[in-house]
């Protein structure tokens, strides 16, 4: 068993329970699913096909690599001339992740990612809305262990947004407190 899934059983249901009085563990939050989501729209715009379709698929391979599940390309909605950007034209890169692979890229992320981020200092707790998500912004993909930095041509940042079921910022703040998120005081 994974150590964050055993963290949230073991410490956090228990004193969310006592904490917010749930009288069964299914009421109490749990962490649903985990996107990671980046978009290079700006950087591949003014280029070739040929040249967009390798960046395109760097980024796919980069986000298989960091995720251990195959990243999908996110299309353009509508036509932007100022952005030189095409209805249907990848402009983005993102994956879904559930279950074992969500809890062992958050534990990844908490241990690991966020504490070799450059002039990191906490999760901000405003990052939590008030639906109890928390999203976080990542402007270097190379902290993850998976990158060769000596491979990376461009480097581009990630937007991870951890879904949970808490009701609102307060129970979602309390819940990535108890798990272990280095969320600022």
């Amino acid at each position: 068993m994974e150590r964050l899934k055993e963290k949230y059983i073991k410490v956090a249901l228990p004193k969310m329970m006592e904490k917010f009085g749930y009288t069964s563990q299914m009421a109490a939050p749990k962490i649903r699913k985990v996107i990671i989501n980046t978009g290079y729209g700006r950087i591949i715009s003014g280029k070739g096909t040929d040249e967009q379709r390798k960046y395109a698929d760097f980024i796919v391979e980069e986000l298989t690599a960091i995720t251990g599940q195959r990243a999908v390309k996110t299309l353009a909605k509508k036509s932007i001339a100022s952005f030189k950007v095409r209805e249907g034209m990848p402009v983005g890169a993102m994956v879904t992740l559930r279950g074992n692979r969500m809890y062992d890229f958050l534990d990844k992320l908490i241990h690991v990612v966020l504490p070799r981020t450059r002039d990191f200092k906490g999760i901000d707790p405003n990052s939590v809305d008030q639906s109890g998500n928390l999203t976080v912004a990542i402007k270097e993909y190379i902290a993850f262990p998976e990158v060769l930095p000596e491979r990376a041509k461009n480097i581009f940042g990630l937007e991870i947004t951890v879904v949970s079921d808490a009701k609102n910022k307060e129970k979602g703040l309390e819940l990535f407190k108890l798990l272990g998120f280095p969320i600022r005081q």
